[in-house]
């Protein structure tokens, strides 16, 4: 019998103040394994970059992958934030260093080929065993196309490469950046023996059976590391237990690794410390009113979009910005969000519901996390081109008098260009922009490349 060790991270989103004590239990535990014999694996399940990191923004990412390859790490595969929060040019040059591939099935270049730093699955021999690992990852097809990119169906995907290894490996372990409830599918109807999984930052403690398949996820941010015990009878290939169990990174505090993570964090303070541009006066944030600054940035939307309203939540400014001279580094301590410009075609009655739902208190203070936003709470929205006249007579439930756009009474029934930004369009703050009949997402450039635009032109105009 033997016994092969997986041990597996995910969603760590550059969340690197778990990183030492994770990278020196990588480290140990792989070699505790080698010199007793058993094979053992480390494996990262996506989204280990994300660009509210200082790190992660001044290197493309590199500065993720020095990290995996000073840990250890056997296989990977990408998460959307690796997938679409990277100009193309910098994911092809992402790996470039990597030593320990990159397995995404169902990524493609738009002429259908593969890039070169990616492969569908690894077959690896040993100890007298064929172990298949596959990676897939979750596909966001608009997305991927404006940056270039063609991200088929997982499934279909995942399906091509069953077809191809099943028949020779005694074990299949499938990397998978899709979430819980596309595990669970693939676990009812193919024929996997582990899924590691990410995406939706669940956490199984112990794992979870499904249809005789170990399900596995750690939650987010390091905060656990994943270690997988199959147990196989060599002679028959039979997989005789399977056991999953999750470790606080609170319980590593036995191990630490000398990382380069001070090093790339100076590294990538002095790449950041470049100058954007010079501000002649203070820009203060508010969270709950208008500013000069929230302002600029819905002027900068609206125009960058090509739209009549500009259109964004105050919280996207972490926070104020003195006089003097603005870096790159600022801009990314104040606007760090993977989030994208977006362009959408709404009609006058679905702008008059959204206008409705983001005057609320309970919307202004609501907290957000994920859909790339990275602050805090929502925050007063603040439009350009609209005039929001409100309903003051006590006693009345009305929010509204009326809403003026550029000017001119909103029509109901006619059609609106609306500058704003991603996040919006996704359905869970507000269903009614993820029907927008019109989208138009505006990629590589992230809000804060609007910023930046919005300072420089200020400065300059001032």
């Amino acid at each position: 019998m033997v016994t092969i060790h997986l041990y597996h991270t995910n969603d760590l989103h550059s969340h690197f103040e778990s990183w030492n004590p994770i990278a020196g239990f990588m480290q140990q535990e792989k070699e505790r394994h080698r010199v007793s014999g058993s094979p053992v694996f480390i494996l990262d399940i996506g989204d280990h970059v994300d660009r509210y990191h200082t790190i992660s923004e001044a290197t493309a990412g590199r500065g993720n992958v020095e990290l995996l390859n000073e840990a250890g790490y056997d296989f990977v595969t990408i998460g959307n934030n690796e997938g679409i929060t990277l100009p193309k040019e910098e994911l092809e040059r992402l790996y470039t260093k990597a030593e320990f591939p990159v397995l995404v099935a169902n990524l493609f270049h738009q002429d259908g080929t593969r890039p070169h730093w990616v492969r569908p699955y690894h077959i690896e021999e040993t100890a007298g065993l064929t172990i298949a690992f596959i990676g897939v990852t979750v596909a966001y097809p608009d997305f991927y196309a404006k940056l270039g990119w063609s991200i088929t169906d997982p499934i279909i995907a995942l399906e091509k490469c069953l077809q191809e290894v099943r028949q020779k490996a005694d074990v299949v372990v499938l990397l998978s950046h899709l979430g819980r409830n596309e595990d669970e599918y693939i676990a009812t109807h193919y024929d996997i023996d582990v899924i590691l999984g990410a995406h939706t930052h669940h956490f199984f403690e112990k794992g979870m059976l499904v249809n005789d398949t170990l399900l596995c996820c750690t939650g987010k941010w390091g905060q656990y590391v994943g270690h997988v015990q199959l147990e196989i009878d060599v002679e028959s290939k039979e997989i005789l237990q399977k056991r999953a169990s999750t470790l606080s990174v609170n319980q590593l505090g036995g191990y630490h690794a000398d990382t380069r993570l001070d090093v790339l964090q100076e590294q990538s303070r002095l790449i950041l410390q470049e100058k954007v541009t010079v501000l002649p006066h203070a820009l203060p944030v508010d969270w709950f009113a208008e500013t000069e600054f929230t302002s600029l940035l819905a002027s900068s939307l609206k125009k960058w979009c090509d739209a009549e309203i500009g259109m964004v939540n105050a919280g996207v400014l972490l926070e104020s910005l003195p006089a003097g001279t603005v870096t790159k580094g600022d801009i990314h301590r104040i606007c760090p969000h993977p989030i994208n410009p977006c362009r959408l075609l709404i009609t006058g009655k679905t702008l008059r519901d959204v206008i409705i739902k983001a005057i609320r208190p309970q919307t202004e203070q609501m907290e957000i996390k994920g859909l790339g936003f990275r602050g805090k709470i929502m925050g007063k929205m603040i439009f350009d081109g609209v005039q929001i006249i409100r309903d003051n007579i006590p006693g009345n439930k009305k929010l509204l008098e009326e809403i003026l756009v550029n000017g001119e009474p909103l029509d109901l029934q006619r059609m609106y260009a609306v500058g704003t930004i991603d996040m919006f369009t996704f359905g869970y703050i507000y269903p009614e922009l993820a029907l927008a009949p019109e989208k138009r997402y505006y990629m590589p450039e992230l809000l804060r490349d609007v910023l930046e635009d919005t300072l420089v032109r200020s400065s300059v105009n001032s």
